[in-house]
């Protein structure tokens, strides 16, 4: 590596660094909309207790999603996605 890229790589690592203690503000940041999970139920037609089984969620957990109390993260922010995009494949593919 020569040194101009090492240079570059390090004031890079120096900028996060600043950013992750607050004494840089980040030049651009993205954020990513919360899933409609009422919504996305109604678009399967589903109940709270089958929709909460099918994606493996307990039904109160499905409620404080629904009611904005909590938000879904992770794998079941990624699962919702699917079920949003395409409901009755994703369906029949949970279903077996």
């Amino acid at each position: 590596m020569n040194d101009e890229i090492f240079d570059s790589l390090l004031e890079s690592v120096k900028q996060a660094d600043g950013i992750i203690q607050g004494k840089l503000k980040a030049s651009r940041t993205k954020t990513f909309a919360e899933p409609e999970v009422k919504a996305i139920r109604a678009k399967t037609g589903l109940s709270q207790v089958r929709f909460a089984n099918v994606i493996g969620v307990s039904k109160r957990t499905l409620e404080n999603w629904e009611q904005g109390r909590r938000h879904p993260t992770g794998p079941a922010k990624a699962l919702l996605k699917i079920l949003d995009a395409d409901p009755h494949y994703a369906l029949k593919t949970l279903s077996g």
